[in-house]
């Protein structure tokens, strides 16, 4: 597979395997940041849609941080991964507790990156899930549950590139999965970048205030 340039080009490409959802006034792109912005505003400029930010904060088990047992998202819903809390016997108020912390960070994240204007509604609309790639999934898979509980009428889960395993697991929850590329094998989604540097908060706010712009001309 030929790497992306960068995320532009990435989200470019990804624009081209959702042509169908063009000019549809009910789609509404939400990008998980910081990396997934970049490609959802190509995505949501080619489309004609409307771009916001959907924060995932991953909460992981006492101990060993990089095991999700859960997610706090957007809006403040929280995903419980009840079997990974039942296998090593977390009492749920150690969940509630990590919650709490990460539900401050997240708070922090969407003022920062909103600067202050409201989430977009998004309950009886289509609404395209965006990453700049996915290795384990589990924040986009979290994204998804809580998406759920905001009754959007069809969640799309949209990639550029991702293990191929994990797209089919996405399938399960999503009403939609579109990964552009499942390269085998994976190894990182960094590694199909030509440029995959670090996505500022900066970078972030100006993209997500150009695409407000040309959204109300």
């Amino acid at each position: 597979m030929t790497r992306f340039r960068d995320r532009a080009d990435a989200g470019r490409v990804l624009a081209r395997e959702l042509a169908r959802y063009r000019g549809d006034p009910q789609v509404v792109v939400l990008a998980l940041p910081r990396g997934g912005v970049p490609v959802g505003f190509e995505l949501a400029q080619a489309l004609g849609a409307p771009l916001d930010v959907f924060v995932v904060r991953k909460l992981g088990a006492p101990g060993q941080r990089e095991l999700a047992v859960g997610a706090i998202a957007s809006g403040g819903t929280l995903v419980v991964n009840e079997q990974v809390v039942r296998e090593l016997g977390i009492a749920k108020v150690a969940v509630e507790r990590r919650a709490a912390a990460e539900r401050e960070e997240l708070a922090r994240q969407e003022r920062t990156y909103r600067d202050g204007h409201p989430a977009i509604d998004v309950e009886g609309r289509t609404i395209v899930l965006v990453d700049d790639g996915l290795a384990t999934g589990a924040s986009m898979r979290a994204a998804v549950l809580a998406l759920r509980e905001r009754h959007p009428r069809r969640i799309v889960v949209a990639v550029p590139v991702a293990a191929r395993e994990i797209c089919a697991d996405l399938r399960r929850v999503a009403d939609e999965v579109v990964c552009a590329s499942t390269p085998e094998p994976f190894l990182a989604v960094g590694a199909w970048y030509e440029d995959f540097a670090q996505t500022t908060d900066d970078e972030v706010r100006e993209l997500l205030a150009t695409n407000s712009r040309r959204s109300t001309r």
